[in-house]
């Protein structure tokens, strides 16, 4: 069995339903870890303290850069946000898939730093159907919406970096397409090196 779990960096346009994906996919499967982001924006109604993400202010945010605390961090919408590297490496050494949900600028910084991150790009069907998520939401004002969507048209390019883009028409559907990808993706080759290897010396030593 590999033990080691995979680092899963989850991006997608505002909107897209990342964070209900994930709730239901560590609900279902139990080998997930999500990572709780750090970030500088204000709490939306119903959000919890160390659930949803850390909340911290600007201060405390530049002190942990300083510090090299983040795995990656970037700044949405003029709020920074950021992945802290000490509760990441603890749950990928006891063998859980660690999800990290950003935005496409640090999930292009983790790739660089973890060549064998696996990046899932989350989307709706269109564009008609993102703009009336957002609206539906209710917890920003039409110039935030603005803004959301003038952000998804410069992340477009982005998306290509990706090794998968995942439509999230149907809920149920898109948790089996990312358990499926995730799963398939932790035990390929690249993904199990250290596995391949212990093989490797099991089979020599039974000379075959």
């Amino acid at each position: 069995m590999v033990k080691k779990g995979i680092l899963v960096v989850v991006s997608g346009f505002s909107g897209a339903g990342k964070g209900t994906l994930l709730k239901k996919l560590i609900a279902e499967h139990e080998n997930y870890a999500l990572s709780v982001s750090m970030t500088t924006r204000s709490k939306r109604e119903g959000e919890v303290d160390g659930r949803d993400y850390h909340f911290v202010s600007r201060d405390e945010f530049e002190e942990r850069i300083a510090a090299a605390g983040f795995v990656e961090h970037a700044t949405y919408v003029g709020n920074y946000y950021g992945t802290p590297t000490d509760y990441m490496e603890k749950m990928l050494a006891v063998g859980k898939n660690v999800l990290l949900e950003i935005e496409i600028q640090g999930a292009l910084q983790v790739k660089k730093k973890c060549p064998e991150a696996l990046l899932l790009f989350i989307t709706p069907p269109n564009v008609t159907e993102l703009k009336r998520r957002l609206i539906k939401r209710g917890t920003e004002s039409e110039e935030v919406v603005r803004k959301r969507l003038h952000r998804a048209c410069e992340e477009v390019d982005g998306v290509e970096e990706y090794d998968f883009i995942v439509i999230n028409d149907d809920l149920d559907e898109c948790v089996r397409d990312l358990h499926g990808i995730i799963t398939a993706a932790r035990f390929a080759p690249t993904r199990i090196k250290d596995f391949i290897q212990t093989i490797k010396e099991e089979l020599l030593e039974l000379e075959c």
